[in-house]
């Protein structure tokens, strides 16, 4: 097959992480990948280009470069002429469908990764406007692929329809995530924890949706009962935002000492491993990434009931109500007294969630696409060689 995957960026993120395994799984099972980005990347453009796919920035220059923008991905889709042309998040996916009518060999998917998103969080009218048009649109679409169940439940009460709908959860690099204690040690000796102490993590951006407050609040209540455990933000985002976070850390009496702001790190694996627990705190998640490369690694999580976030960590982990410090802090509590078995942690992700079963999986449906392409081709033929007759 040949299959376009289209993106805004390459830069560091969840999604996009996503599709580098997914671009470089589908190249090495034997197909013909490029990845179209609206902008340039750093890090992952570099690691596609290393790993024969392909990579076109198409060098959009701001919200109002459209004209020219589209043109280009027009003239590039014309020249590749691919059988699939892949979406990934909601822009991506209108464009995907808007050009439609020039690639009438191709098939169209979707690439939808959120669930319940909370517009009122966000003072932005596009985004408004693409989450509208995004449901209106969901039609035009051969299929939609949601990384969550939870997901694919949102969507379809948005109106998106049930039919063309498939869960594909995220799938991760189970030899990059692993226990590594050499990694553990390192980062805590870099971060002054002592053996004797118990560290909990929180790995995501500096984003309302993430719910930063709720996770202070709990490490306020949980130090104010235990003096062995600290914390850790690892993430960054706006500088206001940041500040705002800031400031309600010293009102709870969270000090340097207890609580440390890491910004954002490029050794996630390593920080990971650092950990005694790991934490999502977010009021809407889909398929939480940190969750599962967190138990990769062998570290037991506790988990806001958002998105997939109870599926993922199943048996192994906790699971509390978003925006509830209390049984969040009650829950660090009991995991950093009785964690499970580092082993059955991780195997959960080896065996569930694995980057070999997300390209399989995702290579079945593209093909069962492209075979059904391939036979209303034939089936159109057919019936023009009977009406010539």
């Amino acid at each position: 097959m040949r299959i376009a995957l289209l993106i805004r960026s390459l830069r560091t993120g969840g999604a996009e992480r996503q599709l580098v395994t997914l671009a470089r799984g589908l190249a090495r099972l034997g197909h013909d990948v490029e990845v179209l980005s609206f902008y340039p990347g750093d890090a992952f453009e570099d690691e596609l280009r290393g790993s024969g796919v392909g990579v076109n920035v198409l060098e959009k220059r701001g919200r109002w470069d459209l004209p020219g923008f589209v043109s280009r991905l027009a003239r590039r889709l014309r020249a590749l002429r691919p059988d699939v042309l892949h979406g990934y998040l909601g822009v991506p996916n209108l464009l995907c469908a808007a050009l439609r009518p020039l690639l009438p060999h191709t098939r169209i998917v979707w690439g939808v990764r959120a669930s319940e998103l909370q517009m009122h969080l966000y003072d932005d009218r596009w985004v408004g406007l693409e989450y509208r048009l995004e449901a209106l649109l969901s039609s035009l679409p051969d299929l939609v692929i949601v990384n969550s169940h939870a997901g694919l439940e949102h969507a379809a009460k948005r109106g998106f329809p049930r039919s063309r709908m498939v869960v594909v959860p995220n799938g991760f690099d189970t030899a990059r995530f692993r226990p590594d204690p050499e990694a553990r040690a390192r980062v805590r000796r870099e971060w002054a924890v002592a053996d004797d102490e118990k560290l909990v993590g929180l790995v995501a951006r500096l984003d309302p949706i993430k719910d930063h407050p709720t996770f202070l609040r709990a490490a306020a209540l949980l130090r104010a009962r235990r003096k062995d455990v600290r914390f850790v933000c690892v993430g960054d985002g706006t500088s206001g935002y940041r500040a705002e976070l800031e400031r309600l850390a010293r009102q709870l009496g969270l000090d340097e000492r207890a609580l440390r702001w890491a910004g954002a790190r490029a050794d996630v694996p390593a920080v990971d491993n650092a950990f005694d627990v790991a934490c999502c705190s977010s009021t809407s998640e889909g398929f939480p990434n940190v969750v599962a490369e967190a138990m990769a690694c062998g570290r037991p999580c506790v988990v806001t009931d958002v998105g997939d976030a109870a599926r993922v960590v199943g048996e192994l982990g906790l699971v509390v109500p978003r925006g509830a410090p209390e049984p969040f802090a009650h829950a660090l509590d009991r995991l950093l007294d009785q964690p499970p078995a580092a082993e059955s942690i991780r195997r959960r992700v080896v065996d569930a969630f694995s980057e070999r079963r997300l390209v399989a999986d995702t290579a079945a449906h593209l093909e069962r696409l492209v075979d059904l392409n391939a036979a209303d081709a034939r089936a159109h033929s057919a019936r023009r060689r009977i009406d010539r007759a």
